[in-house]
């Protein structure tokens, strides 16, 4: 038996609503971090089907400790959306946030945190602690773990294996200095 029209019964080549397509683009702004010699996480804020937001951690280029890819991510959707509630927006984040960036995340009132590998030491989506879902707090975010994890650890990984490499080399030049 032949379908008149076998495409309808095939999901899309690329479904850019998808969590996996938006964590892409998510992982684009780690990869600019990461050339960057910035720790590599990227965000991007989603509001329906539109991208408002695309940043990725500039902490060293700014010499500011607050300029997390989340942090500069919410700044500018903020200033896209024309309002600092951002309450039918979605966050896409190759790495859980930390406290800082799930404080302003609850205050922006983001509907939805999306994100790459976990943290268990300093995240606050469930990896050290969950603020946000917590329950004494007058908001809360629906969190979904694990969206191209794999990819976002390895590029972790590979930044902080060269900057490791990086100290020992400086260290022996040093020591031959001497």
């Amino acid at each position: 038996m032949f379908l008149e029209n076998p495409e309808e019964n095939e999901p899309p080549a690329i479904d850019l609503a998808s969590d996996t397509f938006l964590m892409s683009q998510a992982m684009r702004q780690a990869q600019k971090a990461y050339l960057a010699h910035e720790v590599p996480v990227g965000a991007i804020i989603v509001h329906g089907t539109r991208i408002i937001a695309r940043a990725s951690n500039q902490v060293e280029t700014l010499k500011d400790a607050t300029a997390h890819a989340e942090m500069l991510a919410l700044t500018q959707a903020q200033a896209s959306f024309g309002d600092w509630r951002l309450t039918d927006c979605d966050l896409y984040v190759t790495k859980e946030p930390c406290p800082m960036c799930a404080g302003a995340i609850l205050h922006c009132r983001i509907r939805r945190v999306i994100f790459g590998c976990g943290d268990e030491k300093g995240g606050a989506a469930g990896g050290f602690i969950n603020l946000l879902n917590q329950p004494t707090l007058n908001h809360s975010s629906e969190v979904t773990p694990g969206v191209l994890a794999e990819e976002s650890k390895l590029l972790l990984r590979e930044f902080f294996l060269e900057a490791r490499l990086k100290k020992k080399a400086g260290e022996a030049r040093n020591e031959e200095a001497e």
